[in-house]
């Protein structure tokens, strides 16, 4: 069936939107480029030691014209010393681009920001790079510079700081186990690496190492002198010469940073090529309404409803879509489409997920499983609904069931956050917490246990309860107390379920524009389906030096 859209672009209400929209993501973006400022200021020092910036070496890196999906780049913002994204990014540029012809994951340590000091943003997202690439099969390429852990002030804020010892050996823990699991990991060690940073570099598959540039060891020259009394100079200690030499932590010493990137690029090249995916693609037919008037589809107002069949109509292939069942429960919609060639399952809200709902999306996903079809879950629902009629009617179990299936669907899961997110339809659209593959958000989502405006009614009857069963009158002054908390709920929880507060905590993998919302789910289904079909060859151990 070819999709029908009823959305005038002409239009005022359609301008409206389009303008609260495109706000938002110029606010996302303006967020992005204050971290690019920061560390294009870094660019003197840089220059007066040789070395590039973090995004020249990237963009060395990166096969020149491919697409790159950036991934978690607003973690950190607005926490601790960050106020506008001039310190986010977790310390790290990551995400999933070509590199010599070969899909891989770039991790560029962005060392003009605090010196790429790790902190729990840097180690949470670390860790989540590492997941996508295990999931993925994906080689991982480092360009690693770090001054180790984080100690300045903005460190005693962290709440997490005791945990980071714990979290970080995760990290080593991974890199051992994608070794022994055949992924490649290769490591361009630019500058310093101290201690654990060190061992981030050491548990590599491939080292290269950079002329009077690398300084790699467990202790640095002043904890030496403090440690033990001995006198060492960095180059000597834990220089490049003396790894590519001596102790043999290395397998290429490369003359500047160009040269290893060079090098990098040239051990990529001898990978395995990336799996053909032609037999699983159809025929690419564009939609036949334009991907940019997504701009356009979402309120600013969120009670007004948004028919999720608008959204498809922009993203799926000449706009075709095979609706499952469609006359049962219009408010979750299921059925089949293609993105970018490959045929997908589709699940979608125009409202609360009802019993009917959940049956009907619980039974679709065991269809897609039968078949090998992902998972597409566009979200914006206010949750499950509730009441004594669905409750009778079996809610909780229909809705445990909905969840078990989400959970336990073995293909590749991709949601896109639209809109409102709350309650258990968050999970059971395939949130963060039900770990599909990828996770991004349009900057209108919103991810809380309910709205702000719910929650301050909840608090409201409460209160009213309260007064009639202690036998209360309330004068106009408590009420009008009652009023301001109930405000003041209202809009804490809208901002803390607002979309860059919760990508700021990697609850995604990053907001993007929604006139890219095709682009970027056809590019992230190729990379769950080329990683199904990758078999690295594993060992017990992984990669050992002697």
């Amino acid at each position: 069936m070819i999709l029908e859209s009823h959305v005038d672009p002409s239009s005022a209400e359609f301008r409206a939107n389009a303008a609260y929209m495109s706000a938002y993501v110029a606010k996302v973006r303006g967020a992005e480029n204050n971290q690019v400022e920061t560390e294009r200021a870094h660019g003197p020092r840089a220059r007066a030691k040789g070395k590039l910036l973090p995004r020249e070496r990237l963009a060395r890196l990166l096969d020149r014209g491919a697409p790159f999906f950036e991934v978690a780049s607003l973690a950190g913002y607005g926490m601790f010393d960050d106020s506008d994204g001039r310190f986010s990014g977790g310390k790290l540029i990551a995400g999933i681009g070509h590199i010599a012809g070969r899909r891989c994951l770039a991790v560029v340590w962005n060392y003009a920001i605090k010196g790429g000091t790790i902190d729990s943003v840097n180690v949470q997202k670390m860790l989540r790079l590492q997941e996508i690439a295990f999931r993925a099969k994906l080689p991982i390429v480092s360009l690693h510079e770090s001054g180790g852990g984080n100690l300045d002030k903005s460190a005693a804020a962290d709440p997490w700081a005791a945990r980071l010892f714990v979290e970080a050996g995760r990290i080593y823990g991974q890199q051992a186990r994608m070794s022994a699991a055949g992924i490649p990991q290769i490591t361009v060690s630019h500058g310093n690496a101290t201690a654990g940073g060190a061992y981030q570099v050491a548990l590599s598959d491939v080292i290269v190492l950079v002329r009077g540039q690398t300084q790699l060891f467990l202790a640095g020259p002043p904890l030496l002198k403090a440690g033990t009394g001995e006198d060492a100079d960095a180059e000597t200690l834990g220089g490049a010469e003396m790894h590519a030499s001596i102790s043999g932590t290395g397998e290429y010493l490369a003359e500047n940073d160009a040269d290893a990137i060079r090098i990098a690029r040239e051990v990529v090249a001898s990978l395995p090529r990336d799996p053909d995916l032609a037999d699983v693609k159809r025929d690419v037919e564009p939609p036949r309404y334009s991907p940019d008037e997504l701009v356009g589809i979402y309120p600013e107002d969120r009670r007004r409803p948004v028919r999720i069949q608008e959204v498809l109509a922009r993203v799926v292939d000449g706009s075709k879509f095979d609706e499952f069942r469609p006359v049962m429960d219009s408010a979750t919609v299921c059925g089949m489409a293609a993105i970018g060639g490959t045929l997908v399952g589709v699940i979608g809200n125009n409202g609360p997920i009802t019993p009917a709902g959940a049956n009907k999306a619980s039974q679709f996903i065991e269809l897609c499983e039968l078949t090998s079809v992902p998972l597409v879950f566009l979200q914006n629902t206010t949750g499950f609904l509730v009441g004594t009629t669905v409750e009778q009617a079996g809610q909780v179990k229909h809705s445990a069931k909905l969840v078990q299936h989400v959970a336990n669907f073995r293909g590749p899961k991709l949601t896109v956050l639209v809109g409102n997110s709350y309650g258990a339809g968050n999970y059971a659209m395939a949130s963060r917490a039900l770990d599909p593959d990828f996770v991004v958000a349009w900057p209108s989502a919103r991810q809380a246990l309910m709205g702000g405006a719910q929650a301050a009614k909840v608090m409201q009857l409460v209160a009213e309860q309260k007064w009639a069963r202690e036998g209360i009158e309330p004068d106009e002054k408590t009420r009008m107390g009652a009023a301001q908390q109930f405000q003041m709920i209202e809009f804490g929880l809208e901002m803390l379920s607002e979309s860059m507060f919760c990508s700021a905590r990697l609850m995604d993998d990053g907001i993007i524009d929604p006139r890219d919302t095709r682009r970027v789910l056809s590019y992230l289904l190729d990379v769950c389906l080329e990683g199904r079909r990758r078999t690295p060859v594993g060992s017990s151990h992984g990669i050992q030096r002697f």
